[in-house]
């Protein structure tokens, strides 16, 4: 057996679909079959099922893939890059992160893998669009505040940040005026979204109950932060959108009663994508330049 059949085995069983395993893998739907076929002829055992919406993996199938386990992915990773490191690259890698996120940290440390020889096309992209992108093949890498479970992608954390409460100065003195609690209650807050993962996490960590709902939301960190400066209300942030403001006075930090959180950042890829080298290349990159 072949490491193009065990590659096509294993992205047809993360996948439960011939067509879409194909296009990972930039083969044609017959070559992926024929795979699968001569797999199933040199083991004696039938490994998919076929059914109208895909293919359901046999109990063989199952012990397979669980036997195979990563070692295809990281072999195929291992070998990726040392083919990157022995030539200068050239190609295409396609990176998505959220808007405020790419903005602030990611672009602008990307000078080493345009230096590299890499062209690079960003995508602005949410958790769950993220993911989305990155299991279609429309993006090779992403960067986001959330560890994923789907098992089609491996990730890598590349730091931490704290989360602190802040406000302009004039809403943090009416804050200060209460108890906590109270106050919190009292003052608009602004969120990322109606769900406020930013805002909750702090919440949670200091036991603060906020039972109100925003009294503004936008998808961009950036965009709350201008609310603040214009004394809209108090909300959550990475410390990193606000340590300049805070350092002029122009934001001031609410004290955490208990403990300042933390927020961790990964770097997630599609397991399949590092088979080709600027893509490992790429990954390799940004892990050491993201490093925060």
């Amino acid at each position: 057996m072949s490491l193009q059949q065990l590659r096509t085995f294993v992205e047809v069983y993360r996948r439960r679909s011939l067509s879409d395993a194909a296009r990972t893998l930039g083969i044609t739907q017959p070559a992926a079959s024929q795979h699968i076929a001569s797999l199933e002829t040199q083991l004696g055992h039938p490994l998919f099922d076929r059914h109208s919406r895909g293919v359901r993996p046999t109990g063989f199938a199952d012990d397979l893939a669980l036997a195979i386990g990563s070692s295809l992915d990281t072999a195929e990773a291992a070998l990726a890059s040392a083919r990157a490191r022995s030539v200068r690259m050239k190609g295409t890698v396609h990176i998505a992160a959220p808007s405020d996120l790419l903005g602030e940290v990611v672009a602008p440390k990307l000078g080493p893998l345009l230096a590299a020889g890499l062209d690079l096309r960003l995508h602005i992209g949410g958790r769950e669009a993220l993911y989305a992108l990155l299991l279609d093949d429309k993006v090779h890498l992403g960067i986001t505040a959330s560890q994923p479970d789907d098992p089609r992608l491996a990730y890598q954390e590349i730091g931490t940040e704290d989360l602190r409460a802040v406000a302009a100065p004039p809403v943090a003195e009416a804050i200060a005026r209460k108890p906590l609690g109270e106050a919190l209650n009292t003052v608009p807050h602004l969120a990322y979204d109606l769900d406020r993962p930013l805002v909750r996490t702090w919440l949670d960590a200091n036991r603060i109950a906020v039972n109100r709902a925003p009294a503004l939301t936008a998808p961009d960190l950036r965009v709350l932060r201008s609310a603040l400066c214009a004394d809209l209300g108090w909300t959550v942030l990475p410390a990193y959108l606000t340590a300049a403001e805070r350092a002029a006075c122009t934001l001031v930090e609410i004290a955490a009663p208990i403990r300042v959180p933390q927020n961790a950042f990964y770097l997630v890829w599609a397991r399949a994508s590092l088979r080709h080298p600027r893509v490992a290349l790429a990954r390799d990159m940004l892990a050491k330049v993201l490093k925060f």
